[in-house]
């Protein structure tokens, strides 16, 4: 069977408490829900949740979200290393990938929405960023800043796509939501191409335009 993994890797550090994780964790259900009871996407996807702060974890190993009942909930606190984050990414894709061809599956490169309410905290996350781009199951890294995000930061961990949030009347809760239903659409949406097109010929579906966002184009220097 073929398989499109996607990784969530939200921001947890402190400048999230309050309506930045409540925002995440009040959307994870309806994510949840729109894969798990959507038998054709459940099959061909497999999601999971990392957490990034002062350190990362793994807060949903990579799964079959028909198989879980439910997502984990985020916590807020602490700095922002985006370094932690990169470096738990690329090892935990590394394991999950043989995982999956192990079980006999043909494996899709893997997916990340990758999103940040600020600026990072550690100096050596370039280095970091570098061998995840760099190692043979390196992902498409799609990128969402919020609230304080550093603009230029935000675009230089994109290496698919890169959304700003843009319009000061939308509230970081309201682009959260939005930031969310764009992941669940980009799962839906790329699994019923890799049905149509049988595998072969098979193009991430990511949205073009995501509401209270500004799309960046990744090929401007």
């Amino acid at each position: 069977m073929q398989i499109l993994p996607f990784y969530m890797v939200c921001d947890e550090s402190g400048s999230m408490a309050g309506t930045g994780v409540d925002a995440i964790n009040a959307a994870l259900p309806d994510l949840h829900q729109e894969i798990s009871t959507n038998p054709s996407v459940a099959d061909k996807t497999r999601f999971a949740l990392i957490g990034f702060s002062t350190q990362a974890s793994v807060l949903q190993p990579l799964a079959d979200l028909s198989e879980l009942t439910q997502l984990p909930s985020l916590s807020a606190g602490g700095v922002t290393s985006f370094g932690g984050a990169f470096r738990l990414l690329k090892d935990t894709i590394e394991k999950d990938v043989a995982a999956l061809k192990a079980d006999g599956h043909d494996v899709y490169r893997p997916v990340v929405f990758f999103l940040s309410d600020g600026i990072p905290t550690d100096h050596d996350w370039r280095t970091a960023l570098q061998e995840l781009n760099s190692f043979r199951y390196a992902p498409k890294i799609i990128a969402f800043g919020i609230d304080d995000y550093d603009a230029a930061i935000i675009t230089e961990v994109a290496n698919f796509k890169a959304f700003l949030q843009q319009d000061e009347s939308i509230s970081p809760a309201v682009a959260l939501r939005e930031f969310a239903s764009s992941l669940t659409r980009s799962i839906v949406n790329s699994a019923s191409s890799m049905s149509a097109q049988g595998g072969e010929g098979f193009q991430l579906q990511v949205d073009d335009h995501v509401p209270g966002f500004t799309s960046v184009s990744l090929d401007k220097m």
